[in-house]
């Protein structure tokens, strides 16, 4: 598998839509996302995910944890983050590519690959897919699997604790992950900054980050997250290619194109 596809973000509207299925808040959901990923890709449109060799060891009886203790342990650990996150999965691809699929988590609500069943697909390479295809597909395995453990009881209450516990593990305490995800709820819920799930705001001149390294992807020019001349061009080339305004900010007409396969620039 190449785990590529479009890399669809999350609008508001939809984030709403699922809030609605599950009858809690849009910022219950938000501080999720917030907990688990800041959203549910990285630059290269590939999903946010982390090996759990713990989950690897357990489902191949630690056949491999000897020879590989970095992918392959009883206990959790071993993360590199980021794009290296993949560089552990193919590595453990190649011992035992079923369980190392269902080793991984995956996405902007980090939702193991064992649990596939749960986020509605019949196997964990269909999942998988639906992860690379679009953060909407992320969403809805979230909704799917809340439904099917019924979390969404503690969510609808804000019940952190709970939702931690069921959502987390055992060890959510050590994490905080329950004061995390309060948190975050007190900041979407009062009006606070959104992140990347959401649709992106405009990006112009003087911008840095992982938003404007996507953005250079995209356009097909040399990724360093920083948003100067080269790209400024960059945009009012493909701007006036596709008969947008060519103005040099990639608003949100702009950067809508732009996550279309199809109008990808070169």
């Amino acid at each position: 598998m190449e785990f590529t596809g479009p890399g669809t973000r999350l609008t508001q509207g939809a984030i709403e839509a699922a809030a609605e299925d599950l009858s809690c808040e849009a910022a219950a959901i938000e501080a999720v996302i917030d907990v688990e990923s800041r959203g549910g890709f990285l630059p290269d449109s590939r999903p946010k995910i982390l090996f759990e060799r713990h989950v690897f060891h357990r489902l191949t009886n630690g056949a491999f944890s000897a020879a590989n203790p970095d992918i392959s342990s009883p206990r959790p650990g071993g993360y590199v983050g980021g794009a290296g996150e993949y560089d552990r999965l193919a590595r453990a691809m190649r011992l035992d590519p079923e369980a190392a699929l269902k080793s991984a988590s995956w996405g902007a609500f980090q939702i193991l690959g064992l649990n596939f069943h749960d986020a509605g697909y019949g196997n964990v390479e269909d999942f998988c897919r639906g992860m690379c295809e679009s953060a909407d597909k992320q969403l809805q395995a979230f909704v799917a699997f809340v439904k099917a453990n019924r979390f969404d009881d503690e969510l609808r209450r804000r019940d952190w604790a709970g939702f931690a516990r069921g959502y987390n593990g055992p060890a959510f305490r050590e994490n905080r992950y329950d004061q995390k995800l309060a948190d975050a709820y007190r900041r979407h819920a009062n009006g606070g900054a959104r992140t990347d799930p959401v649709a992106p705001r405009p990006l112009r001149m003087g911008d840095r980050g992982e938003d404007v390294a996507r953005l250079q992807e995209r356009l097909g020019i040399a990724a360093d997250g920083d948003f100067g001349p080269e790209t400024k061009l960059a945009v009012i080339e493909f701007q006036q290619a596709r008969n947008l305004v060519a103005d040099g900010v990639a608003g949100p007409r702009t950067l809508a194109m732009l996550e279309q396969p199809a109008n990808m620039a070169a």
